[in-house]
């Protein structure tokens, strides 16, 4: 998918009512949960003169107390003085990797994405546009990389795997690129990306 064609399904698209998990069990009440914002940053890359956009992630520093060495979108917790959703993504992108804010330009959110590890996600889709230089909070984040929007999009290259947590057998959707293991709620709000856009269903 070039990145005019996923400016133009982003647009026209209509937002479902709700998040689609891989764990479709009961989710916690949204009142209880610590409200958050990610940004999703799709990199405007252009290759032998061929738009070749990327999505980029991180993985998060071993020590950190919530999702340590996960693979996850550039955020964290609303602070009180955040105007907005897309205000906390967008500072929470310059604090972690020193996005800056002027190469960015926002076309939405997608809906809230409730976590069982007690988080009230709103997804921030947004074009960053090269070049820009990235600096990362060695505090926070261990690795900054990109993957290929195609790939991330394509319904055959997400799985649903399963592991027991809390003595509950619990789902959720992976997507596996080389070395890096995309899962959990980073992989779900990619599904639900992928869904709005009109890649299909699994």
């Amino acid at each position: 998918m070039t990145l005019e064609e996923f400016r133009r399904r982003f647009a026209q698209s209509t937002p479902p009512a709700a998040s689609l998990y891989g764990d479709e069990g009961p989710r916690p009440d949204p009142a209880s949960l610590k409200p958050a914002a990610v940004l999703v940053p799709v990199v405007a890359r252009v290759t032998e003169n061929v738009s070749s956009p990327t999505i980029l992630l991180t993985r998060r520093a071993a020590h950190l107390k919530d999702h340590s060495g996960q693979v996850s979108f550039p955020g964290g917790r609303v602070q009180a003085d955040d105007a907005s959703p897309e205000a906390t993504a967008l500072r929470e992108a310059r604090e972690e990797i020193g996005l800056d804010p002027g190469r960015v330009e926002l076309l939405g959110r997608m809906p809230e994405y409730l976590t069982r590890t007690g988080f009230r996600i709103t997804p921030v889709i947004a074009i960053v546009t090269p070049p820009f230089e990235l600096r990362r909070d060695a505090n926070e984040v261990e690795e900054i990389f990109e993957v290929p929007l195609a790939f991330l999009l394509d319904p055959a290259n997400r799985q649903r795997q399963s592991r027991e947590w809390q003595g509950e057998l619990r789902w959720f959707y992976a997507m596996p690129y080389q070395q890096h293991y995309i899962w959990g709620a980073t992989a779900g709000m990619l599904v639900n990306l992928s869904n709005q856009v009109g890649q299909g269903r699994l």
